[in-house]
């Protein structure tokens, strides 16, 4: 398969899995072809969650070795890592999904984008793309789309699974084998907010947008009837507002997530053709078909 091919498929699975209208295809600024002729033929594929410099070393000693087409890396870098504020919109529509007022989750939003923005503005976002082209290895970044996959994966399981009480939720959240698997490594899912044995109530999945919303929004969840988030990662701000707002908080793992949303990613485009994958940087390659 061609790299544009493979660029192009992850999008339109990402698309068939945004919370947006899924007879669209969204433009996602953090998932790109950061290095790489469009036309390179791709058949081996190192997987990781976080690539960097020394991912890359490793991964020019690997194709030296046995062989390799691609370095793929779920976290945005380069050009791509710097647009990452842009994908936060579709946040808005999660937020009114879960029955806040629109105007007011944009104006939250807003505020949070630009926060975004200005942290990202003075990051030195490039050094992994000039590794990649020192190295001439082929790199690329799929972000949004595989958190679309994960944000529906466990929207799904829940409405399925219906757990009555937060306890509910991580065990149905401990019968999927990428959170068994952080599990064993003291990272699986946990209550950080409310206790065991409160009832899960409405429950909002917080996987995907790109980064965290704001964290002002939380009172206005609960006044929507949410009583439950399950999220990947809540930051200390964040986490102190939540608990002001009452809401019981399910952590269901940061990089267990984000394996999870690649794999089923990877799942949907191996079905078109199959890749010999190779993983690191956190990721554990799973199959479901």
């Amino acid at each position: 398969m061609k790299l544009s091919r493979l660029y192009q498929l992850a999008i339109k699975y990402g698309s068939l899995r945004d919370p947006r209208n899924r007879n669209r295809s969204f433009n996602y600024a953090d998932s790109a072809i950061l290095y790489g002729r469009a036309d390179t033929e791709v058949k081996k594929i190192i997987v990781g969650i976080d690539v960097e410099v020394g991912e890359l070393l490793l991964a020019e000693e690997i194709r030296k070795k046995q062989g390799l087409d691609l370095v793929m890396s779920h976290h945005p870098e380069g050009f791509a890592y710097a647009s990452l504020y842009q994908v936060m919109q579709l946040q808005v529509d999660v937020l009114k999904k879960a029955g806040v007022n629109e105007a007011i989750a944009q104006k939250l939003l807003d505020e949070r984008k630009l926060e975004v923005e200005r942290r990202l503005l003075p990051q030195n976002h490039t050094r992994p793309v000039d590794a990649a082209r020192l190295l001439d290895l082929p790199f690329m970044c799929v972000h949004t789309p595989a958190d679309n996959h994960v944000y529906a994966f466990i929207n799904n399981l829940m409405a399925k699974r219906k757990p009555k009480t937060v306890k509910d939720i991580v065990s149905v959240l401990l019968d999927v084998p990428e959170y068994q698997l952080a599990e064993k490594s003291f990272t699986g899912p946990k209550i950080i907010a409310g206790s065991p044995h409160r009832m899960s109530g409405k429950i909002l999945v917080d996987m995907t947008g790109g980064t965290e919303g704001s964290k002002d929004v939380f009172d206005k969840l609960y006044k929507a009837g949410v009583r439950t988030l399950i999220a990947m990662h809540l930051g200390e701000e964040h986490f102190k507002k939540v608990k002001d707002a009452n809401l019981n908080v399910v952590i269901a793992g940061h990089i267990s997530s984000d394996t999870l949303g690649l794999n089923l990613l990877l799942d949907n485009i191996e079905r078109e053709e199959a890749f010999q994958i190779t993983s690191f940087s956190g990721f554990n390659r799973i199959k479901r078909n």
